[in-house]
């Protein structure tokens, strides 16, 4: 199964009309805009509390923002 979390982020965020900053404030930087930006990229995976935080900010479910559903 490929990972699609680093797409599903970046579409989500963008669909939201957010930046990387602006997503990392309105989680009261629980998450900072640079671990989004390496998330995106592929450059590191989140662990599965910063994924709970992301899924529930945007309404969407784990399997969801995991890219095993659509």
């Amino acid at each position: 199964m490929k990972n699609r979390f680093a797409e599903r982020l970046k579409e989500l965020r963008i669909e939201s009309g957010l930046t990387q900053e602006q997503l990392s404030k309105a989680l009261n930087g629980e998450i900072t805009p640079s671990a989004i930006g390496l998330w995106e990229l592929k450059k590191r995976t989140p662990n599965l509390d910063a994924v709970i935080m992301l899924a529930e900010y945007f309404c969407v479910s784990l399997d969801y923002i995991a890219g095993r559903e659509d």
